[in-house]
């Protein structure tokens, strides 16, 4: 189970918009005006316990980053972190953002994450082998 908290009364808790959404839409608690080429951190108001053995992604909404050029930059958000999520977001796009305390600002996803690692001496073959960038073609 996934536990929110919130750390500011105005914040809005995260909700998931269908049954089927993968993600937890997050809340901005504040006013921002995010010009274009500009980066910033916006508020959520809130905190996550996540349950063991997984991570929270950030990911943004796809409707902003289409229609705005919106993103996210960093995302992750470590099992054992108790503080507020922030959210940093980037505007790609050619006009003033604008964000006011209720507006959703992007998703929680929340994913198995593996922290058990060995050291091997060779590890398993495939059939793409050591081909990188462009290797499996077009």
């Amino acid at each position: 189970m996934i536990q929110f908290k919130r750390l500011t009364p105005d914040a809005t808790l995260p909700t998931r918009a269908t049954d089927g959404s993968a993600g937890f839409d997050l809340y901005c608690t504040a006013r921002i005006d995010l010009p274009p080429g500009q980066r910033m951190l916006l508020p959520t108001g809130i905190a996550v316990a996540l349950p063991p053995s997984t991570c929270g992604q950030i990911w943004p909404r796809s409707g902003m980053a289409d229609r705005q050029g919106i993103d996210r930059l960093a995302g992750l958000i470590d099992e054992d972190y108790r503080g507020e999520i922030h959210v940093s977001l980037v505007n790609h796009g050619m006009d003033l953002a604008e964000f006011r305390p209720g507006d959703r600002i992007a998703q929680l996803v929340v994913v198995p994450c593996w922290t058990e690692a060995r050291e091997v001496g060779e590890l398993p073959e495939t059939e793409r082998g050591v081909g990188g960038f462009g290797s499996s073609g077009r």
